[in-house]
């Protein structure tokens, strides 16, 4: 996709701005694909949810705003969904691909592809519209906080930790 704004289909038709080189995979027939966004706030710590204890998959585990792509849906529309549902905040921007990952859930799902992106929002950051029956807890993290996104994880499965820990060092040293 090109750096100039695209509309993606489905219910909401958003308006996202695709950074340069920024690449947006196409799911083939049959993949179930989940889409996570990690946002950061002005003093480059990214945001995070803790999964209600009731949750299917990874219950009591720290996350970021995303979930499933739904049938006929693209990424970007999924993602833009999702940062609205659980956020209340506006999809402005992708920056940047942090990674695509294939993983097994925990909940008998079978096999999902995630991509996984650095983006932009809008709306009150100090103030997020949050899905309560789905999470138990939110927070800001920062370099120094980042030991709490292991909580309730095996520590072969990290990805989140290691997500937003990477994010914020690349980020860090631009």
């Amino acid at each position: 996709m090109s750096p100039a704004t695209q509309r993606g289909p489905g219910r909401q038709g958003p308006h996202v701005l695709v950074g340069p080189g920024v690449h947006v995979p196409v799911p083939a027939d049959g993949e179930t694909w989940a889409v996570g966004a990690v946002i950061l706030d002005g003093q480059g710590r990214a945001f995070a949810q803790k999964r209600g204890p009731r949750q299917r998959l990874f219950p009591g585990c720290w996350d970021i705003v995303g979930g499933h792509v739904e049938p006929g849906e693209t990424l970007l529309t999924a993602l833009a969904r999702e940062v609205g549902e659980e956020t209340g905040w506006r999809l402005r921007r992708l920056r940047a691909l942090l990674g695509v990952t294939t993983w097994t859930g925990d909940d008998g799902g079978g096999l999902r592809h995630e991509a996984d992106y650095l983006v932009e929002v809008d709306g009150d950051l100090d103030h997020p519209a949050l899905e309560w029956s789905k999470i138990s807890d939110y927070g800001w993290f920062g370099p120094g906080d980042l030991d709490r996104l292991k909580e309730n994880r095996d520590p072969a499965d990290f990805l989140i930790h290691d997500r937003i820990a990477a994010t914020l060092r690349a980020v860090g040293s631009q």
